[in-house]
């Protein structure tokens, strides 16, 4: 085996842990594997005979990329309109998640907790993901965040607070997940705002992300009688409306003929809905895999 099989072999058993990191630091699964790419096309033109640690190395190079990528997002900001949803993984509701997706879900990344890591500074994200997450030392983040490893704990305690300040611990049985969601569809479809206050919880969020195409659809909404208002419009399409893990969580897509309008994502505790997140943005739906929903 010649130099660049061996390396392409060892990037081959990174790829999954790689494609994690950038997942995490980027919420975007299409920019996630932009990075993991790139990571490759410096690997292959690296010198690494030196290197002790190829996945270590491999990973502080996905970071590094994935922090100038977060830079240059915050500098444009043109892709933001005010609401962003991170992209979601789907999975068949029968089958569970799918394995291809099983440690990008590692440590219940749903989309509620993508959504605050979206508030964090580029820096904060990354000290955060990469000790929290991945158990990187703060030795080997300061050089990338130019801070002292006591910089770099810093942004990190800083980031966790926010995070577990906001964090929101959903009910981990599924089935009671699932009952949620069916009831807040049901009560959709009959428009009946009694039910829909009963399965809100009374301080419920809900973002919706409509992207540049659909900017009218980027909204938040706070507050059981608003989410509860809105809900009664959407009894049109509940019959479109297909069960799936949304980010290992109870979801639904919204496929009215065949086509994708929206997913939506639930936070459900203590049987109340406490977080709805929408992705309506149809270019960014366009590039989803629905096919792992067909039976």
């Amino acid at each position: 085996m010649d130099e660049h099989d061996f390396l392409a072999e060892r990037f081959e058993e990174n790829r999954t842990h790689l494609r994690a990191v950038a997942y995490r630091m980027l919420g975007s699964l299409s920019e996630a594997d932009d990075a993991v790419q790139e990571a490759w096309l410096r690997l292959s033109r690296s010198d690494t005979s030196d290197v002790e640690n190829l996945g270590g190395w491999l990973t502080t190079v996905v970071a590094r990329l994935c922090l100038n990528m977060l830079r240059s997002r915050r500098s444009r900001r043109e892709e933001r309109l005010g609401v962003h949803v991170p992209d979601p993984i789907l999975s068949r509701q029968e089958a569970g998640i799918d394995p291809e997706h099983e440690a990008l879900l590692a440590d219940s990344v749903g989309l509620a907790l993508l959504v605050m890591l979206e508030t964090l500074s580029p820096a904060e994200r990354l000290a955060f993901v990469l000790h929290d997450t991945f158990d990187v030392p703060f030795e080997e983040i300061a050089p990338l965040v130019g801070r002292s490893p006591s910089a770099a704990r810093q942004l990190a305690s800083r980031a966790r607070r926010r995070v577990q300040g906001a964090a929101i611990s959903p009910d981990p049985d599924l089935a009671r997940q699932r009952e949620a969601v069916d009831a807040f569809l049901a009560a959709s479809r009959d428009g009946d705002f009694d039910a829909l206050l009963a399965v809100l919880d009374p301080d419920v969020v809900l973002r919706s992300d409509g992207g540049v195409a659909r900017p009218g659809a980027s909204v938040v909404v706070h507050g059981a009688r608003a989410v509860a208002e809105g809900a009664r419009a959407f009894s049109r399409l509940v019959p479109f409306a297909r069960p799936a893990l949304v980010n290992g969580a109870a979801g639904i897509v919204v496929v009215p003929q065949g086509r994708p309008f929206s997913v939506m994502g639930f936070t459900v505790r203590r049987g109340k809905i406490v977080e709805i997140d929408i992705l309506a943005d149809p270019t960014r739906l366009g590039q989803l895999d629905l096919a792992v929903l067909d039976h």
